[in-house]
């Protein structure tokens, strides 16, 4: 027996009142989904001025859409995510240019200068490492190891089966590890 979609989708109320067209509910879905969803396209895209396009397009299309939306559907984080991939993907089609790697803003508390020179290092590196894996490869590590979906949501939203998903992230690790060979001695 399978749990009723509310016990499945701990955005059940949010959906619904979204559904409803409930203003109060914008605001929820911002504050709620926005951070994540800009997340996952900036890593998708390794552009912040394009997942931010991503992400507010996500969050348009959940607004005009969810009307049309089925209760007991996919959950709503699974929903934006696919639509945000998607969006990735278009953009990634689109683009003619060569990945230029983008300087991350720095914090400006913590470490000192130095540190934080070396951390954003890294950071780039991560960021260009994962921008080198092949397309699927990306998705699949992106969706399970930085935004924290499941095997099987993200294998789902994908429309491959979890196995064929484990293969890409297996592939895509054992990339990651040969470009990054020197960072994690």
């Amino acid at each position: 027996m399978h749990p009723e979609p509310e016990q499945q989708d701990p955005d059940h109320d949010l959906a619904a009142r979204i559904r409803r067209g409930d203003p109060a509910a914008l605001q929820r879905l911002v504050d709620a989904k926005l951070p994540r969803i800009f997340g996952f396209a900036r890593r998708m895209l390794g552009d912040a001025g394009d997942a931010e396009d991503v992400a507010q397009e996500t969050l348009l299309r959940t607004w005009q859409r969810a009307p049309d939306r089925e209760p007991g559907g996919p959950p709503l984080d699974a929903w934006m995510h696919t639509v945000a991939m998607n969006l990735c993907r278009d953009r990634l089609r689109r683009r003619r240019e060569t990945y230029v790697e983008v300087v991350p803003d720095l914090p400006e508390e913590g470490p000192g200068p130095v540190a934080r020179l070396e951390a954003a290092s890294d950071a780039d590196r991560v960021q260009a490492a994962i921008a080198r894996l092949p397309a699927r490869q990306r998705e699949a590590v992106v969706l399970c190891h930085f935004q924290e979906i499941s095997n099987i949501r993200a294998a789902e939203m994908m429309e491959i089966s979890v196995e064929a998903l484990e293969s890409l992230l297996s592939r895509g690790r054992r990339a990651l590890r040969a470009l990054l060979a020197d960072l994690m001695v």
